[in-house]
């Protein structure tokens, strides 16, 4: 069994590229903020989410799939399941 602080290691290699100093994208839940900030880093806390939640109201497919599932729109963070659907529709932030 690994310990957290290996854990934490091997998050931080996985988002360098070798070579770089370039962060690779990690699907993990995030905070729904924090994702639309990196999509739209030049915004506002407030335009970033009015962006990111644009683009998925103008996607029917996507909107039914993300909060097709336990989730609901009220929460803060996405999940797993639902940051994987998200670079699966809109590509990697």
């Amino acid at each position: 069994m690994k310990t957290q602080e290996e854990r934490k290691e091997k998050v931080q290699e996985e988002r360098v590229e070798p070579g770089g100093d370039e962060k690779l994208f990690v699907i993990r839940p995030y905070l729904k903020v924090e994702l639309a900030r990196m999509y739209s880093p030049r915004l506002s806390d407030r335009s970033a989410m009015n962006k990111l939640n644009g683009w998925i109201r103008c996607n029917p497919q996507l909107h039914a799939r993300l909060y097709g599932g336990r989730e609901g729109k009220n929460d803060i963070c996405f999940s797993v399941r639902q940051v994987r659907l998200i670079v699966e529709f809109l590509d990697e932030p």
